[in-house]
């Protein structure tokens, strides 16, 4: 067992990550750091959950969910913008905790993380091809079986969902340079859209909507609770899966010029940006009409238009909302493919997986990614998964906000001291681990159950394959 132990706890040193991703081209800048992180946690999200929360759990209460979220949200950014300051390597918490803790947290971490990218590149596809079908619906329709997921509604093949993934994939193979400057104009797009539908909603407001802000609680059919400080805390658990994409910015740390500045600007910028469009959007949203009319609106945004009498603006809305969903795609895909790459670098998993292209890019990682993507996006019914994604990334969160304990006595020697440093140390670090375990705690039994399973698998990865295969094994 203290053999085990030992092996699980075998830390890597900083400067071989260091070396090893030298390779990779630092050409991303604050500015697009910001659009990245804005770009994936201002993803379909917006569209649709502030309207699903009210109706389901808080009522107009749910603005107070989002800034909730978005606290304990900032907690957890604060260590990440600390230790991608300090160690901007490719693939984030993974390897991060790989030279704080040991190689086997390390890959706990990463594993978790890996269930949120290939899981969320598949949603995100296909709530784009679900969006845009039904955009294009009044002109052409698609047969159903190339309309749904394998055994959903008689489909065989989501055939958008499966093009748009091939199509970002194709455009990030082209460079990290030209992504960014693609994702930048989609995330101003984007936002667009947000302000547009703001100003337009401002103007359908009803006061009497708002009240009572907080409903009194009652038991929902499925047991779960509506209303009251319990229902603002359910909300906490659903709404926080949309804050949780700065992830997406430290796994490109490596490809970040003057990290030490560039990556907490870019990771606590881009989270309080998104909160207040967040805030913003709900508040419109229960001000417009009373939130149960929200229940089971998976369009809550265009149908609040439409319905005040702005069906143009609804269209030019959700046709802009459509587009921006690219960008969601674009930092997920680059973020998976830098974990997956880092793996491979390890030899965690197949070495072939950490080589870099004529061009320096991951492309076999980001092949796989792809796939991988396409497959559980266009071809299987994968929705009991959903909550997997917040699980397994809180689980990494809490890794890296406890993290900062074990960073700290080693800034300034083995590893170089940040650019940034999370304040009032040492109670933050432990405010933000609290935090993500408390929202962990919100979510349902499926999803623990889900992300446990999630684990064993990834445990028998590490000791049958990454143990027997790290490249730790040469240096120990």
């Amino acid at each position: 067992m203290h053999k085990i132990w030992k092996r699980f706890t075998l830390k890597e040193d900083p400067s071989v990550y260091q070396d090893k991703d030298s390779h990779l081209m630092q050409v991303l800048t604050v500015k697009d750091f910001l659009a990245l992180g804005v770009g994936t946690i201002v993803s379909t999200s917006i569209f649709t959950l502030p309207g699903v929360v009210a109706a389901r759990y808080a009522g107009p209460a749910v603005a107070i969910s989002e800034i909730l979220a978005a606290v304990v949200a900032g907690f957890v950014a604060l260590a990440y913008a600390e230790m991608a300051s300090a160690m901007p390597f490719a693939g984030s918490a993974y390897s991060w905790i790989s030279v704080i803790f040991g190689e086997g947290f390390g890959w706990i971490a990463g594993w978790s993380l890996l269930a949120e990218y290939f899981i969320a590149v598949a949603f995100v596809a296909s709530g784009l091809s679900a969006n845009f079908r039904g955009l294009i619906q009044p002109l052409f329709s698609l047969p159903p079986q190339l309309s749904n997921a394998f055994g959903v509604k008689g489909g065989m093949f989501d055939l958008v969902a499966a093009l748009v993934i091939i199509m970002i994939a194709y455009l990030l193979s082209r460079g990290v340079s030209e992504a960014a400057r693609i994702q930048n104009i989609l995330v101003v797009l984007k936002v667009i859209a947000i302000f547009i539908f703001i100003l337009v909603g401002i103007t359908a407001l009803h006061p009497e909507n708002y009240l009572p802000f907080i409903p009194a609680a009652k038991a929902n059919p499925d047991g779960t609770v509506f209303g009251g400080w319990r229902g603002i805390y359910a909300g906490v658990s659903s709404i926080f899966l949309s804050y949780i994409g700065f992830d997406s910015i430290a796994a490109n740390s490596a490809e970040a010029k003057d990290p030490a500045k560039t990556m907490p600007r870019g990771i606590i910028g881009s989270l309080i940006i998104a909160v207040a469009l967040f805030v913003s959007v709900s508040l419109v949203l229960v001000g417009m009409f009373k939130y149960t009319n929200y229940a089971n609106n998976a369009e809550p945004v265009g149908w609040a238009l439409r319905t005040a009498g702005h069906p143009i603006v609804a269209t030019v809305v959700q046709t802009i909302a459509i587009v921006g969903m690219f960008t969601a795609l674009i930092g997920m895909m680059m973020a998976g493919s830098r974990l997956l790459y880092s793996f491979g670098r390890d030899g965690m998993l197949p070495q072939w997986l950490g080589k870099l292209s004529k061009n320096k890019q991951p492309l076999n990682a980001l092949a796989v990614l792809t796939i991988i993507g396409v497959v559980l996006g266009a071809v299987s019914p994968f929705e009991f998964l959903s909550q997997l994604v917040s699980a397994g990334t809180l689980v990494a969160f809490m890794f890296v906000s406890i993290g900062i304990y074990a960073l700290r006595p080693r800034e300034g020697k083995d590893i170089p001291e940040p650019g940034f440093k999370v304040p009032f140390y040492p109670v933050l670090p432990f405010v933000g681990f609290l935090g993500a375990l408390i929202v962990f705690l919100g979510l349902d039994i499926d999803a623990k159950i889900y992300i446990g399973v999630w684990f064993i698998i990834g445990l028998v990865m590490y000791f049958t394959y990454g143990a027997k295969h790290s490249a730790l094994n040469d240096r120990k």
